[in-house]
């Protein structure tokens, strides 16, 4: 992730430039990041996953989201968009354009070899803000492997772990279960 400038932006400046953009960029604590392009493995499991939910979801109150649409962690905070967000029953939304989700149940990032030390700490940490967020995922691209992270009664997050192409991962927020055949489907490793 690269700054763009060293100019301290406030949250209204960047979503001005940002709706404005051809390109993504997130924006945190003032600076703005432009973000980097996905490979082909990176978009397919975004895809599959993101297909595999809307699936398992259709009939249910959650809307299944991908990569276009920002979530506002908080005001002067983290604004990103994550690779899949769940929202249960109405989004909600930072303003008219609809475009900057403040609710999400479940996030999922892909990780990437630039990314994923940001998406494992300083960025869960802001996730962890999030009120409505009761679960995180962290999708490897090179190997069948997810990393879990559920919210607690008491506000404690546990991890736990799955591997391997016929692993399941029960996803209790959603009340289903994700298989990892599904969404490394047609993702060639090595």
């Amino acid at each position: 992730m690269s700054t763009l400038a060293k100019h301290s932006y406030t949250p209204e400046e960047y979503l001005q430039l940002e709706r404005a953009a051809e390109q993504k960029n997130e924006y945190l604590n003032g600076e703005i990041y432009a973000m980097g392009g996905a490979s082909a493995r990176h978009a397919l499991i975004v895809l599959n996953a993101g297909a595999e939910l809307r699936t398992l979801l259709r009939e249910r109150p959650w809307t299944v989201y991908t990569t276009d649409l920002r979530v506002r962690v908080s005001h002067e905070g983290l604004y990103t968009y994550p690779d899949v967000i769940v929202v249960c029953e109405e989004p909600k939304f930072i303003d008219d354009m609809f475009d900057t989700f403040i609710n999400p149940v479940l996030i999922i990032e892909v990780l990437s070899p630039t990314t994923k030390n940001y998406d494992r700490g300083e960025k869960f940490e802001q996730y962890r803000k999030i009120i409505e967020l009761q679960e995180y995922l962290l999708v490897a691209q090179d190997q069948p492997h997810i990393g879990h992270y559920v919210r607690q009664a008491d506000g404690t997050w546990v991890f736990s772990e799955v591997e391997g192409i016929d692993s399941i991962i029960n996803l209790p927020s959603l009340n289903c279960s994700l298989s990892l055949g599904e969404v490394y489907a047609k993702v060639a490793f090595g």
